[in-house]
């Protein structure tokens, strides 16, 4: 049972399946449109929201220095990434990668995941794309009924009327093609990425040096259960957690990594890139550095703006400004938060779809769902069915709380990636690597602990939730997954002739 549990599917193989008509996605995407589409859903809530809270709650102006930790994390992973992402060219990311090397149980574990991870974070993005859009119809005037803004403003019987439609229309678009989405994407992130340009050159001329002192204020002692770390590192390493300060530092980093969330899709799109071995290291590797500069330049700018103290928490870039005397720019801000987070919701939904596409062509979900668009040569039949689920998910439920399984779940991600590459490095040493992970065994390695460490970081009750989550996923594969494998097929079908 346990050789079968963790059968390998060979990168032969993988591309192999990737040329069946029926099965196979149109390569339509260049580095360019990579490098867009990783801009493009990295730069959302991260960067308009979370910029105030660590730097008020936890590192003071040093959370410029917690955006380039978050960001080091993650390219550690992007190095593995991009590693994988040009030797094994197709749809599925993680949970392929983890296919060829790891086996097929830990393969499902890792798709299992990415469902979750990728079906939450785009109803929680919907949902806060909803409320940006709804502050500035209230700015113009016009009002929707308490009924139609979802669970959270009405009093019962609530539905986000704005969220459902922005999933539903993006669906539509996914559909009729990636080079689509690719065009979509591009015009919405030069807005979006034009916006936050705006906010560091003029922010930049409103900075007082002395909201600068103490750059890492002194560390303080957190009262229990007001940690935003998770009592998992004071039992592991017999520490009690402290905002500001060195640790705190690190603290805030596990916090800002939420706002890395999304170059990790990029790897998700390989099978439908023309040029994969070239062009995946570069869309990976130059949206994570394009993201990370811009991070950091903006939390530079909103921490001389204002005192760390005095920064609001729920819109810190917009209430700079109007804490300087122009209203104007938080106005361009509430814009451009909205703009972005429609290019955010929609490639995690795309990144769902192809997770989702990869799990059924190779059986461990029903192969209806692997059938291409004979037109469009898209997967629309998970595109709409998921879709509609998460529309309805946006629509109905208050997912604040569940936010954090995102976080979890990329993390977990990083983690079997940095694993698959020693691994495959090992069983396959013949394989053609058009990008090589420098310092290999030393980058994984780091990429696991850095990856580990920030989950420890991370309440306990998302780790009840994601040990759930992970319950019924194995339920799921001895159910269904592990009986209609099509490795497994293939396995008994040579077995049979052989007997023969």
């Amino acid at each position: 049972m346990t050789s079968t549990l963790f059968r390998t599917k060979s990168v032969e193989q993988s591309i192999q399946d990737t040329e069946e008509p029926e099965h196979a996605l149109k390569k339509s995407l260049s580095a360019l449109d990579l490098t867009v589409f990783g801009v493009g859903v990295i730069i959302g809530t991260g960067i308009f929201v979370l910029t105030g809270k660590v730097a008020k709650e936890t590192a003071g102006p040093a959370t410029a220095l917690a955006f380039v930790v978050a960001g080091v994390v993650c390219a550690l992973a992007a190095l593995c990434y991009a590693e994988f992402a040009s030797t094994v060219p197709v749809a599925g990311s993680a949970y392929t990668f983890s296919y060829a090397s790891l086996g097929e149980l830990p393969a499902w574990i890792i798709g299992w995941d990415l469902v979750l991870e990728f079906a939450l974070g785009t109803a929680v993005v919907a949902v806060g794309w909803s409320g940006y859009v709804r502050s500035l119809m209230d700015n113009a005037g016009w009002h929707l009924p308490e009924v139609l803004t979802g669970p959270d403003a009405a009093e019962g019987f609530g539905f986000d009327i704005l969220a459902f439609a922005l999933v539903l229309v993006l669906t539509v678009i996914l559909v009729l093609g990636m080079k689509l989405s690719a065009r979509v994407t591009t015009v919405v992130v030069a807005i979006k990425v034009a916006v936050v340009l705006i906010v560091i050159i003029a922010g930049a001329f409103f900075i007082k040096a002395d909201n600068y002192k103490p750059f890492i204020p002194k560390a303080q002692d957190v009262p229990p259960g007001d940690s935003i770390q998770s009592p998992l590192i004071q039992l592991m390493f017999g520490y009690a957690p402290t905002n500001f300060g060195v640790m705190g530092i690190f603290t805030a980093a596990s916090v800002v990594f939420f706002a890395f969330i999304g170059f990790d899709i990029v790897a998700t799109a390989a099978e439908e890139t023309k040029l994969p071995q070239r062009d995946m290291p570069r869309g990976i590797l130059g949206s994570l550095l394009i993201c990370t500069v811009l991070y950091v330049a903006v939390s530079i700018v909103v921490t001389g703006m204002q005192h760390y103290s005095e920064l609001s928490v729920d819109a810190p870039l917009a209430d700079a400004f109007k804490a300087t005397g122009h209203p104007l720019y938080a106005g361009i801000i509430s814009f451009g938060a909205a703009v972005g987070l429609t290019t955010v919701c929609m490639i995690l939904l795309l990144g769902q779809t192809r997770v989702f596409f990869a799990m059924s062509r190779d059986g461990l979900l029903p192969r209806f769902f692997s059938r291409v668009h004979p037109k469009y040569k898209t997967p629309h039949r998970p595109t709409i069915l998921l879709g509609v689920l998460i529309a309805i998910l946006a629509g109905f439920t208050s997912l604040n709380e569940l936010a954090e399984l995102v976080n979890i779940g990329t993390l977990f991600a990083f983690v079997v990636v940095a694993l698959s590459v020693l691994i495959l490095r090992r069983t396959r040493p013949d394989l053609h690597r058009a990008f090589r992970t420098p310092l290999v065994p030393l980058v994984p390695i780091l990429s696991v602990a850095a990856s580990v460490w920030l989950m420890l970081n991370l309440p306990a009750e998302t780790w009840l939730r994601f040990g759930i989550w992970m319950a019924l996923g194995f339920v799921v594969y001895f159910a269904y997954g592990r009986s209609h494998s099509q490795l497994g097929r293939r396995g008994k079908q040579l077995s049979a002739d052989d007997a023969r």
